[in-house]
């Protein structure tokens, strides 16, 4: 699973986003063809283990770094890259660090982003290209223009996606109004709403790199990505394997909430199970319908299987997520819900005449609204 770049990588990327003083200031080096070290963070902890240079405190300009980069020794500029501290410094952090590097200047990059948290910048005048370093995390710096090229390859990847989703979770729609559904068509909206998930977590990382250039892109992303995490839910909660019953007084308010409990760290772990199946096992469809959790005898991708109904009540408008749960574990599964009377419905703690008459007209009304799009 591709994870999100975290907060603090996140924060020294945008101090070296394009468009940023300090991105000027590198690319500045990487044309006069030279090497740099750079720690972003001039406090006590990082002067602790600085020594020699000189003192600067001057205001911070893309011009002054490339000059001072012909010196030796790091660069030590403040926390906001707003005033270059101090210059010709040399940096004595822990050398029983480990470190991945080879070069002099990185293994010393590694090492103190390792000691100190905060962002360490190396240039590499032989390879021209810039790393930035923060904790264990490691980002080497790529230009505006591929990282367009890159983003834009990427979301249409996520737009082909999504529309296979959407036409997925359409025919789901009409399977289930019908009572018609096999695991094949479970996974067969489960495989593009991860792959979707995770392709909008690869664009977050470089629209992260691309800081306020990736304004309009990211609103892209966003209406790309929109419903697509709550309906992976939803059909996981709908068709996961159900958890075991509570013990303690079945329909008592302790053994409700400890089978709401349960219901819900169900939920957590299947999806978790999802997100550790590599991309290869993700086009498998057995492979994800064992991350349900179901049992092996019913794994066989044509198995009938009825869901609870979570998904088509969350498409009801102004439905609380408590009236929701009440209506599935009062009827246990899409069909009795649809069959039931609005008496029925009306004994469900929080469900009144006039709720009870929108669940009827609502799924009537998702029923045809299916038949008509499947069918047109």
């Amino acid at each position: 699973m591709v994870e999100r770049t975290s907060a603090t990588v996140a924060g020294a990327l945008a101090l070296v986003s394009p468009g940023q003083p300090l991105r000027d200031g590198l690319e500045r080096v990487l044309l006069a063809n030279r090497g740099a070290l750079i720690v972003v963070g001039d406090g006590a902890d990082v002067l602790s283990i600085c020594t020699g240079g000189f003192l600067l405190d001057a205001e911070f300009t893309p011009q002054r770094l490339s000059e001072l980069a012909k010196l030796d020794g790091a660069i030590i500029v403040s926390a906001d890259a707003g005033r270059i501290a101090r210059a010709n410094v040399h940096l004595m952090p822990n050398p029983s660090i480990p470190t991945s590097e080879t070069g002099t200047r990185h293994r010393t990059a590694e090492r103190m982003a390792r000691s100190i948290d905060v962002p360490v910048i190396s240039v590499s005048a032989s390879m021209g290209v810039v790393t930035v370093y923060r904790g264990e995390a490691k980002h080497v710096l790529q230009s505006a223009t591929r990282l367009h090229e890159r983003v834009g390859q990427a979301l249409q990847t996520l737009e082909r996606f999504r529309q296979r989703l959407d036409a997925a979770v359409g025919t789901l729609s009409a399977l289930e109004m019908h009572d018609t559904v096999t695991l094949r068509d479970v996974t067969a909206v489960l495989q593009p709403a991860e792959l979707a998930v995770r392709i909008a977590d690869e664009i977050d990382s470089e629209l992260v790199e691309l800081g306020d250039d990736a304004r309009l892109l990211r609103l892209q992303l966003d209406e790309l990505l929109e419903g697509v995490g709550p309906v992976r839910r939803l059909v996981v909660r709908d068709y996961m394997r159900a958890g075991p019953g509570p013990s303690p007084g079945a329909g008592s308010p302790v053994a409700d909430d400890v089978g709401r409990g349960s219901a819900r760290s169900g939920l957590e772990h299947a999806l978790q199970a999802l997100a550790r199946l590599s991309t290869d096992e993700l086009l498998e469809p057995r492979r994800v319908a064992a991350a349900l959790g179901l049992a092996p005898a019913q794994l066989d991708l044509d198995t009938s299987l009825e869901p609870r109904g979570y998904r088509l009540l969350h498409r009801l408008p102004r439905f609380p997520e408590a009236v929701i749960n009440g209506i599935v574990e009062h009827f246990t599964g899409l069909q009795k819900i649809m069959r039931a009377s609005v008496g029925e419905l009306e004994e469900v703690a929080g469900v009144g005449e006039t709720r009870a008459r929108s669940v009827k007209d609502g799924l009537a009304r998702l029923a045809e609204a299916t038949i008509l799009d499947r069918y047109s």
